[in-house]
């Protein structure tokens, strides 16, 4: 009898998974000279072979040789380790240029002794804080002379930094949005004011902010610097779109004593993005009947709108009569009669405050149509007595 060994039932074993590559999207601001921005690339384990992809940079906004160095190659993970670096050289900006940021794309191919888990990663160079940015300075102006009157204060925003002797920047959504179910949280930062070029540029950002999407600036010059009478020059650059409502306005010095309408609101230019080629100008005040009065007017551009060239918005204030101009257009006249019985609250101090909101009750939400950031650059506010 001739007797047969049965094989082994035992399945040969399992050959070792093949590492797999990944990489993260990196970001890095831009500084005044070149800079690296590092890729990392790491393997899921550690084997005795090395591997190796290929790789190359691809244009987006960002674009070379302008932005950055293009780069081509393959780079090796060694055996035994799991972790390798791609190195690209950023341009470097001696201004400072603040513009959207600036994207470019890894791209990897060609896996040898390994496998890749997502073939492309984002490079970003952060650029949305820089401190400088131009604008075209073309629009109305006024001059720094008039008869009968002397130039008694003003900012011509010539510096690098706000003048904290004169202005305060509000912090916060003011307790439910500013009486306006406004959508921002204002900040100090020099992400959202800051002076450039001769110009104070108040910029509204879409993004997540202790609990908010938007971002803006709000400054006053209250307890600080208050004006009572003479003629006030402001010019400025507007925003639009919908859901964004810039404003150059003041309130009455006495405002934490009497409340608000009784100090008086001096709103020397709205505008509500919808509405683009439109501004107001409003005058509000407390009724003899103890409610909201108010008394206002428009001007509209025939063609175009606010944000496309300066324009001068101003009043010439004396006692018990006030007169709105834009381009020295004579567009409103409020005087103590309109009043009528009430305290006519306008022959008294009041103070400065330039902000730019993001929603609120009367310009609504912002929607799909906002580009964001959204800027006012005001180049001056002078006053003459």
């Amino acid at each position: 009898m001739v007797s047969c060994k049965k094989g082994s039932d035992t399945p040969p074993p399992a050959p070792a998974p093949i590492p797999e590559i990944t990489v993260q999207n990196v970001s890095q601001p831009r500084t005044a000279t070149n800079s690296t921005i590092q890729f990392y690339l790491n393997s899921s384990k550690a084997t005795t072979n090395a591997v190796s992809v290929d790789y190359s940079i691809v244009d987006g906004t960002a674009t070379a040789p302008k932005d950055y160095v293009a780069a081509s190659g393959t780079v090796t993970i060694p055996a035994n380790q799991t972790q390798a670096t791609i190195d690209v050289q950023i341009k470097g900006d001696p201004t400072n240029l603040r513009q959207n940021n600036l994207v470019f794309t890894l791209q990897l191919s060609n896996p040898k002794l390994c496998t890749i888990a997502a073939t492309s990663a984002t490079g970003t160079i952060l650029t949305e804080d820089g401190t400088y940015l131009p604008t075209d300075n073309i629009g109305y102006s006024t001059p720094l002379t008039y008869p009968g009157y002397t130039l008694v204060w003003s900012d011509e925003f010539a510096g690098t930094n706000l003048d904290a002797s004169v202005w305060n920047q509000e912090i916060g959504n003011g307790n439910g949005g500013w009486g306006n179910n406004e959508l921002e949280y204002y900040t100090n930062s020099l992400k959202n004011t800051f002076l450039s070029d001769g110009k104070l540029i108040i910029e509204a950002r879409k993004e997540t902010l202790l609990g908010y999407n938007y971002s803006s600036g709000r400054m006053t010059t209250q307890n600080k610097k208050n004006f009572k009478f003479g003629r006030i020059d402001i010019r400025a650059k507007l925003p639009v779109g919908k859901g964004i409502w810039p404003a150059l306005w003041m309130l009455g010095a006495n405002i934490t004593t009497v409340g608000w309408p009784a100090c008086g609101e001096s709103d020397i230019m709205e505008l509500v993005g919808t509405n683009p080629g439109k501004v107001l100008g409003t005058w509000h005040w407390k009724s003899a009947s103890g409610v909201h009065a108010s008394k206002g007017a428009d001007y509209s551009l025939s063609s175009g709108d606010f944000s496309q060239q300066f324009h001068v918005f101003s009043i010439v204030w004396a006692p018990d009569i006030i007169k709105w101009y834009v381009d020295d257009q004579l567009r409103l006249t409020v005087t103590s009669a309109d009043a009528g019985a009430a305290n006519y609250p306008f022959n008294a101090d009041q103070f400065f405050i330039f902000n730019v909101a993001t929603g609120g009750d009367w310009p609504g939400p912002p929607d799909g149509t906002t580009a964001f950031p959204q800027r006012m650059f005001v180049d001056y506010v002078r006053v003459f007595q």
